[in-house]
């Protein structure tokens, strides 16, 4: 019998100019998967507000590890991308005017998100750092009470404790797709081009498209998945260790003895790598 399970992703950001801690949802993305078919149902939703908001993203190296972190200006109407300025500020009427723009916005996602989840009938929603996307579809009305939420993030976290982006999750099983099939290391699934069209380097649905393989490879070739994230954590970290040396070796005076400081307590061991 087919089961049906689906994979959550969101993206969103604060108004530019606006309160730092109030996000607006800019896409979502719903990948359903037919377990027994093996069929790939991918809905999105963009939100088309005239508004600017601050868009943050990793830019990665070849190992999927963060080098820094890039923050732009995206409106979501146009899709127009500018320059970021820490220092802008909207004034009160241009803010209200931003939030009158996103009005529609929370009936918007919960109509979106209620018919899908009255469309495919999954139990089981799988989501990656999944915490504020939750809470952001639930301020908009959504209830997930019948749902069963698992984050695979906090999982790994628990079996590895290591806190893996989806970025280098991405590199561990080797996910790449050609707009007819998503692949990774021991997996291969037939996308119907209408789904295909949406899984675009950037968005919500190619999260979405790199979760459901992460969480396939995860829970059904786990042996070999938890070898090759090893493999990677060990490049990742001889990286580490080459690039120190390479900087000892530039600058040969900060590796002299320097005076003692005054002992401190040993800082407990860190639970979470930087992305």
């Amino acid at each position: 019998m087919n089961e049906n399970i689906a994979f959550l992703e969101l993206k969103y950001g604060n108004i530019y100019g606006g309160y730092p801690n109030f996000y607006a949802i800019s896409e979502i993305a719903l990948l359903v998967f037919e377990r027994g078919s093996n069929k790939i149902f991918l809905e999105s939703w963009i939100n088309q507000a005239n508004v600017d908001i601050v868009d943050v993203y990793a830019e990665t190296d070849e190992l999927g590890h963060t080098t820094r972190r890039v923050r732009e200006v995206l409106n979501m109407r146009t899709n127009r991308r500018f320059a970021y300025n820490e220092e802008f500020r909207l004034n009160d009427d241009e803010l209200q005017y931003a939030f009158r723009n996103l009005r529609s916005t929370k009936s918007a996602v919960k109509n979106f998100l209620l018919k899908n989840l009255r469309k495919y009938r999954f139990e089981d929603l799988i989501v990656f750092d999944g915490r504020r996307d939750i809470f952001l579809c639930e301020r908009s009305g959504v209830n997930f009470g019948y749902t069963n939420i698992i984050d695979i993030q906090k999982d790994l976290n628990r079996e590895t404790d290591y806190l893996f982006s989806l970025n280098k999750l991405a590199k561990v099983i080797d996910f790449h797709t050609d707009r007819s099939y998503l692949r990774s290391n021991n997996l291969e699934y037939w996308l119907h081009p209408i789904a295909a069209r949406q899984i675009v380097p950037g968005t919500a649905a190619f999260d979405a498209a790199r979760l459901l393989m992460v969480f396939n490879e995860y829970t059904m070739m786990h042996d070999d998945f938890m070898i090759k994230a090893a493999i990677l954590l060990n490049k990742i970290q001889k990286k580490k260790d080459e690039e120190k040396a390479r900087l000892a070796a530039e600058a040969p005076e900060a590796t002299e003895e320097k005076p003692k400081a005054k002992a401190k307590k040993k800082a407990p061991k860190a639970a979470a790598e930087e992305e």
